[in-house]
């Protein structure tokens, strides 16, 4: 029963509604200020006022109207969510920035503390292994000056040992004279003779 009525409702506006839609024209040939005041323009304007309002009532209980204004109302709310989720992003991710903003100027002292650290490490372990390497080349070094003193020792006693025999060969030659080898000689055939009884 309610949706027939409605149908003639719907019927009945669209009458009026092309009625209103014809007889503009000819309402605006005449004198607006005249036609206002006599009792055909105010039946007009209460066609006037029923139109619009059976327009509105139709655009309202129309079904498809309400899908676009319900489709419409949920596609609003979904974008106030998303602006709402994007805000609260941007607010988190400002957050953020500003903690890390406030916390750089503490990373910086750390990374200047640390570098100074690993800088003051590293200048000891170049320390130490400068410090090896020097005393590896003493011993190196020693070493060598051991065995250059042994050469040289070996070199000077094989010298005195030659200078040596030169000089107790001019000497011999110097005092040996032929008496003196006569008298060696005998005492080392008497020797002989002695050792062979």
């Amino acid at each position: 029963m309610i949706s027939c009525a409605y149908r003639w409702l719907r019927r009945a506006c669209a009458i009026v509604f092309a009625l209103a839609a014809f007889a503009a024209p000819v309402l605006a040939a005449a004198n607006p200020q005249q036609e206002a005041d006599t009792t055909t323009g105010w039946v007009y304007r209460w066609i006037n006022f029923l139109i619009f309002v059976g327009a509105l009532i139709w655009a309202f209980t129309n079904k498809g109207t309400r899908a676009y204004f319900r489709g419409r109302q949920k596609a609003i709310g979904d974008a106030i969510a998303e602006s709402a989720r994007a805000r609260e992003e941007a607010d988190r991710q400002e957050r953020a920035a500003e903690q890390k903003m406030a916390s750089l100027d503490k990373e910086i002292a750390d990374l200047r503390a640390r570098a100074k650290q690993e800088s003051a490490a590293e200048t000891q372990r170049i320390r130490a292994l400068a410090q090896e390497e020097a005393k590896r080349i003493e011993q190196s070094a020693q070493a060598e000056i051991r065995a250059a003193e042994r050469a040289a020792q070996s070199d000077l006693k094989a010298i005195a040992a030659r200078l040596a025999i030169e000089r107790a060969e001019a000497l011999l030659r110097d005092q040996v004279n032929a008496q003196a080898e006569s008298n060696l000689f005998r005492g080392f055939v008497v020797a002989l003779q002695g050792a062979s009884n």
